[in-house]
């Protein structure tokens, strides 16, 4: 049971580290915000952008503030699904000869998935039963992941050479999507100054640890969001499919597939994590509103007419939650 003495202690912790990553961090506001409602909401997040942005430091950032182990994969399209979960290794020990199961780099709290889609769609699966399960299978064996766990992944823009999409499965397990953009003059002449005066960007010392970490992910899950509010998260996600009733014109011509009920689930964890950040009560639509996109914009598949005419599944969002009103 959710006490006064654990929200209170949730909230500090957050406040910590929020602080902490500003430290460290120049600009992407929106996008340290998705990364700390992924993390608690046991959620993963996934990151699209170019080269050289900050997404590394993020991620080791959040992961240095909390004392949390972490660990990066780069994704080459070399890389074999081993190479992730581990491997059985054949050991001899006193005369003896036997397999030891010699673990991946999937075996840490926060795991840096840097360029996902560089890797092939083989590699790319290995990825699915962590991300959902929290266990890694090998062989007969089945080991548990230490919680908290989380996988922030990058992607480069599908446009750029030597990527392959990633499967819809993938992407359907991946809660908040978020896309990092090019700093702006003021903070492109921070991020130079942290970097070449004085020792450069030291990473913060530890400001919050693993068991406030899971007390506020306990925390979130228990903020209140009423009936009408769970039934509108409804009927937005039933929007997005073209054969519904309310779905509106756009999606019904140009929409082949619409979000999964993760989307549903998404938008009402994301939206509880919102409120809690933002030191409400309860959920809010505005909550709701503020996490819309990023929870579904990866979940809608567009036919082959939305793609000829480069069609915006934002757009097409957009207008979804423009027309479906609560009731």
């Amino acid at each position: 049971m959710i006490t006064e003495r654990d929200i209170d202690l949730a909230q500090g912790a957050l406040a910590r580290l929020h602080e902490a990553i500003e430290g460290v961090i120049v600009g992407h506001a929106r996008i340290v915000e998705l990364t700390l409602m992924a993390l608690l909401t046991r959620g993963n997040l996934l990151l699209e952008g170019v080269p050289g942005l900050g997404k590394t430091l993020l991620v080791k950032t959040l992961a240095s503030a909390l004392g949390l182990r972490f660990s990066r994969i780069q994704f080459t399209p070399d890389l074999m699904p081993a190479d992730i979960v581990g491997t059985n290794i054949l050991t001899e020990e006193g005369g003896r000869r036997g397999f030891t199961y010699s673990p991946g780099p999937l075996f840490a709290n926060l795991v840096l998935a840097d360029e996902i889609n560089r890797a092939t769609p083989k590699t790319q699966s290995a990825l699915l039963e962590a991300m959902e399960e929290r266990t890694v299978t090998v062989g007969k064996t089945t080991y548990p992941l230490e919680e908290p766990f989380a996988v922030l992944a990058t992607q480069n823009p599908i446009e750029m050479e030597g990527t392959y999409p990633l499967p819809e499965a993938q992407v359907d397990r991946f809660l908040l999507k978020g896309a990092m953009d090019q700093p702006n003059l003021e903070e492109l002449i921070e991020i130079a100054r942290r970097n070449t005066e004085g020792e450069g960007l030291r990473l913060p010392e530890p400001v919050a640890g693993r068991e406030e970490v899971l007390t506020a992910q306990r925390v979130v899950r228990e903020v209140p969001i009423g009936q009408e509010l769970r039934r509108y998260v409804g009927r937005l996600v039933l929007a997005t499919h073209p054969k519904a009733a309310h779905a509106p014109s756009p999606v019904k011509g140009f929409v082949e597939y619409g979000s999964s009920p993760r989307g549903a689930i998404a938008l009402i964890l994301a939206a509880k994590a919102h409120a809690f950040l933002s030191g409400e009560p309860n959920v809010r639509r505005a909550d709701i509103e503020s996490v819309f996109l990023p929870a579904l914009v990866h979940r809608v598949i567009l036919n082959f007419k939305g793609e000829a005419e480069g069609v915006r599944v934002e757009d097409l969002l957009a207008q979804v939650w423009e027309e479906t009103r609560p009731v």
